[in-house]
């Protein structure tokens, strides 16, 4: 073989390489959009640009109904997870949304914002939260007060402050009790402004003592005492009333320094 015939071969096998190259757009670990070309009983055919097609499981794209959610034409991002021997791809939906999720959190959390998830199960100590990875809801963080039936939380969704989060071990810790207090403060501040002796208000009892009962007035507790409850002698309040029970209540006397109601 001449020197200029080992030349040409080896422009040619570099040009060559340098097509196949060109042609590959992703590499692995990045995420990147993909189209659906083809969808068979086990697998979605999906287009990144890359010099071939490539094939991800049906079962990644099944909803809770177990319904396949997924048809030609469709464009979302997708995780290359290897490029195989032949330069082909190994992709994954789930991954891609996982990362996606995890970047979302950081940046909710940056940016003190909430995030929507939906109540699953009861777990030690709290609840298992889907926010599109599961997440921590601790019993103290699930309201402004103890909730006694806590099944009937389950499959309900609602929006979660982020309190704390760690990729690596998968763990997030959120709260809802963080948003409600931001929106009784709200109540209590408009309240402060427009409460006065005299009025008629409704409210739900929330706390039972012997000395009288708690009244949550929407925004600000107030104390109805005892002596207050009947006209004639009362041994204890729970005779009269229990916790959860709405009541109309007259307002006796509000110190706005100290936010205290005093009801009859």
């Amino acid at each position: 073989m001449t020197t200029e015939t080992t030349q040409m071969t080896t422009d040619d096998m570099s040009f060559a390489q340098l097509f196949e190259e060109s042609l590959r757009v992703a590499n692995e670990g990045d995420v990147v959009p993909g189209t659906v070309i083809l969808v068979t009983d086990n697998f979605a055919v999906v287009d990144i640009g890359d010099k071939s097609e490539s094939e991800i499981s049906v079962s990644e794209f099944r909803n809770e109904e177990g319904e396949i959610e997924v048809k030609e034409g469709d464009v979302f991002d997708v995780f290359v997870e290897k490029r195989e021997a032949d330069g082909g791809l190994r992709l994954s939906r789930e991954k891609a949304i996982g990362i996606k999720v995890w970047e979302d959190i950081a940046r909710i959390q940056e940016e003190d914002g909430t995030i929507e998830g939906r109540i699953e199960s009861r777990v030690k100590g709290g609840l298992s939260v889907d926010i599109g990875v599961p997440a921590f809801l601790p019993y103290s963080q699930i309201d402004l007060r103890p909730v006694k039936d806590l099944d009937s939380l389950l499959g309900n969704s609602f929006d979660f402050k982020i309190l704390k989060y760690n990729r690596r071990r998968n763990n997030v810790v959120i709260s809802r009790r963080a948003i409600l207090e931001v929106e009784r403060e709200k109540m209590r501040a408009e309240m402060r402004d427009t409460l006065e002796e005299g009025q008629i208000l409704a409210g739900t009892i929330t706390n039972i003592t012997d000395y009288g009962i708690f009244i949550d007035l929407g925004g600000m507790d107030g104390l109805c005492h005892i002596t207050d409850l009947s006209w004639g002698r009362v041994s204890h309040p729970s005779k009269l009333y229990k916790v959860g029970e709405e009541v109309q209540v007259k307002v006796l006397k509000f110190d706005r320094d100290r936010n205290r109601v005093s009801l009859g």
